[in-house]
Parts: C-alpha cells; structure tokens; sequence
C-alpha cells in the first residue's frame, strides 16, 4: 500500500459534520513581527470546499481537511465570513491579517477568484490592516495572481507563506506526502519576491518516520537550505491531529510528538548562523501528550520561552528553563536511531 493510499484509507473512515457556510472555520487575534517591531494579529482560516491535495489523501499528520465546509460557500457567505472575524479586531487601531484555509488561499477550485478578490478589496478598504498574509501551495502561485493580489492591496505590505515543511524532497515524499518538491517552493518563493511579497516558510519538526535526532538535523539543513528564499522561517512541531496517519501510529505507541528541547536547539544553533533571519515556533498542544513536550515540571516554561523568542528575536531567551528531563532527551537522541524506526516513550 503506497502512503497516499493508506491516508485515504484513514480519511474515509472520518464522517465530516455539516457545518454553516456562514461562518469562519477559526479565527483568533494575536501578536506577530513586522520590520522589528510587534503589532496585533487578526487569523482567519475560512471554511471552503477543503483542500483539493487533500481529497486526493494528503499530508500525513494533518486534520485541517475536516474543517470544510459540506458544499460551497457562496461569495455572500465569504463576506460574511469575513465580516465575523474582523469583529474580533474592533478595537484594534492597525493589525496584521493572517488568511488560511484547509488548503490553498490562491487555489481557485477552493476559493473563486471573486470571492478572493472580494476579501483582499475589504482587506485594502480598512486603513487599519497593515500588512496581509495569505498560505498558498507553491504550485497555484503564478506571476499573474501574485500580481493581481498586490495590486488589489495597492502595494500595501503582502506576505506568501508556503507549507514546505522540509528542504528534503525524500522526507516530503516519504513521511509527510506533501505532493510538491523544493525546487517548486522556490520558483514559487522567487515570483513572490519580484512582485515585491515577502515570504514565510513554515517547516515541520518531527513527521513520522523519523527519529528526534533525524528531524532535529532535518530542520537545521532545512533552514540552511530555505533561508536565502524567505523573510521568516516558523517551525511548527507536529501534533497528533484526529483523522491522520500521525494519529494512526500514535495509538500503536509508533509515534512520539517532538521534545521541546529538540526546537530549543535548532533554534538556537540557526539564529547562531542566521542572525538576520526571522525565526518562530508557536509550540501548539506543548505539555499535552498529543503535542510536543518535554516532561511535567518544565514543558509549560520552555513553551513560553519559545513563544518570548519567537517575538524578541533573543536567543538568552532560549536559555532561561533547565530541567532534570534534558538528560532523558540527550540519551534519547543518542540511542533512538538504533531502535528500528519504534520511539522510545517515556
């Protein structure tokens, strides 16, 4: 059974419960980095007909597929959508806007150009929206559609973020069937830039398959090989969604989420090497045994420290948390390559 086969198998088990057109799948406010300074964050994640790359099986560790819609929004449904999220910016003088989708904002078989076009004017028409960033697949991104997305937002700041998740094209394909290569993230990243986006590549530590040292020595190359392509690199750390393979070989005791110890490191070697480079990690489900974690007593605290550095850019930040579990972690990365592909849980 090839890997794409066996995600189908798991998504067809998985019964989508009708949801209103109406409404955002998600939507929440936060802080983030623009040219050195913090500023508000509004993310919307709109509900469309749902990823086209994940219909067709998909990405391993991903359960975003779910949160779409049972038929298509209309254009009316998109502005209501849109309308609803931005209440939670009312009191917000500037803010940046962050779009997702379960999939694709620049696909148009997910969202029709009308109803794009027709959030990114809003978006422009609103003077206290100050940058806008929209996550897309590489392969929807074309000189003509980066174009137009900039032109409606009348050169106001636009970001391209780009799920690349690793620079290997084997990992890609072997452990988390993303469905694209490298080289399409960076003709992708390079139309972006001449058209005057800045781009935001988003990697993932730890897809099955791999043990920590493998994915902590994947992200570091990563970063070495995306840096000179992007503005801001975020590392996500794999959580156990429902719905997914990930989920799958965790129930089996095949799969452990990330040490959080393991981004501490990365972080701090690639900042080292990449001082002018953006680097982020939102450690999202940290301390819980689905999400990454380290143990009990500290998995809270070098949580916070990674969320304090993704916003002061300070590596110090990364050093402030100690604890007995480290160890564990060291002899964890020194023995699990030897256990034939089985984690080893504490």
């Amino acid at each position: 059974m090839t890997l794409n086969k066996a995600v189908i198998k798991i998504r067809q088990r998985i019964k989508i419960r009708p949801s209103p057109t109406n409404e955002p799948a998600a939507s929440w406010t936060g802080i983030d980095i623009l040219n050195g300074i913090q500023i508000k964050t509004l993310t919307i994640i709109f509900k469309t007909i749902g990823c086209n790359w994940g219909k067709a099986g998909g990405c391993t560790m991903c359960g975003y597929v779910y949160d779409c819609a049972s038929e298509p929004p209309t254009l009316e449904d998109y502005k209501t959508q849109l309308s609803r999220a931005m209440k939670k910016a009312d009191k917000f003088s500037e803010f940046m806007v962050k779009i997702f989708t379960s999939g694709s904002f620049l696909d148009e078989q997910e969202i029709p150009c009308e109803a794009r076009d027709v959030i990114l004017k809003t978006l422009a028409n609103d003077p206290r929206v100050i940058k806008v960033l929209v996550e897309t697949r590489p392969n929807f991104v074309t000189e003509e559609n980066v174009l137009h997305c900039t032109n409606i937002l009348r050169n106001n700041p636009f970001e391209l973020a780009f799920g690349l998740e690793t620079s290997s094209d084997r990992i890609r394909r072997d452990s988390i069937n993303k469905g694209f290569t490298f080289r399409d993230f960076v003709c992708a990243a390079k139309i972006s830039k001449s058209h005057g986006a800045t781009v935001k590549a988003y990697l993932m530590l730890k897809p099955p398959f791999l043990s920590e040292l493998q994915a902590l020595e994947d992200i570091v190359r990563s970063i070495d090989d995306a840096a000179s392509y992007t503005d801001t690199i975020s590392i996500n750390l794999c959580n156990v969604q429902k719905g997914t393979l990930v989920e799958a070989l965790w129930e089996k005791g095949q799969y452990r989420p990330p040490w959080l110890w393991s981004i501490v490191e990365i972080l701090k070697k690639a900042k080292a090497v990449h001082s002018d480079l953006i680097l982020m990690s939102d450690p999202v489900g940290a301390g819980s045994k689905r999400g990454p974690h380290n143990c009990k007593l500290c998995s809270s605290d070098v949580a916070d420290s990674l969320r304090t550095f993704s916003l002061n850019q300070n590596p110090a930040d990364l050093s402030k948390t100690n604890c007995e579990c480290k160890e564990l972690w060291k002899k964890v990365l020194e023995l699990e390559d030897y256990t034939y592909g089985t984690p080893i849980l504490e």
